[in-house]
């Protein structure tokens, strides 16, 4: 599902302006090790599969709930990568709409179903070799971030730290 009927109650309210919303995203691993990546319809770039928190849903639900519409794949979280933000978690959808997302990242395993891309969302999914990630089209926050998540699989990855109090 492209948008969420909460999400687009708000989006009704402000437009396309900028919006802050929280994401849950699952980094599927099959048994050979390699990644599970999605081509995403906006914009045509890869990244790992995903989407918007639901209100009241919890981010290993959200994730679980996102990573089946998308692929078809049932999944289970098995461990909390890393809470993500910042200036390479902006969105532009080909509608104007600017999303800034906190992003929740799991580590998943496949319980059960074959990967199938949604065909709305998702137009494409393929297991990729972690020395293979530099050769897709990635948003930016897969860029920056995907290639450290994958060597850090089975650990959580602090993410660097910016902000300093003034003096």
């Amino acid at each position: 599902m492209p948008i969420s009927d909460y999400l687009r109650a708000v989006r009704a309210k402000v437009g396309h302006d900028f919006l802050l919303a929280t994401a849950a995203t699952g980094l599927v691993f099959d048994d050979a090790g390699r990644v599970l990546l999605a081509r995403h319809s906006n914009a045509g770039l890869w990244l790992a599969p995903g989407g918007a928190i639901d209100p009241d849903e919890s981010p290993a639900d959200a994730v679980v709930r996102e990573v089946f519409e998308e692929t078809g794949l049932h999944v289970e979280p098995v461990n909390l990568l890393g809470v993500f933000g910042g200036p390479s978690f902006r969105v532009r959808y080909a509608n104007g709409d600017e999303t800034g997302y906190v992003m929740v990242v799991f580590e998943c395993r496949v319980l059960g179903g074959t990967p199938i891309p949604d065909g709305e969302e998702v137009l494409e999914l393929r297991w990729v070799a972690p020395d293979e990630l530099g050769g897709f089209a990635m948003s930016r926050w897969a860029t920056d971030l995907l290639p450290a998540l994958v060597a850090s699989r089975g650990r959580t990855l602090i993410p660097r730290v910016t902000w300093r109090p003034k003096r």
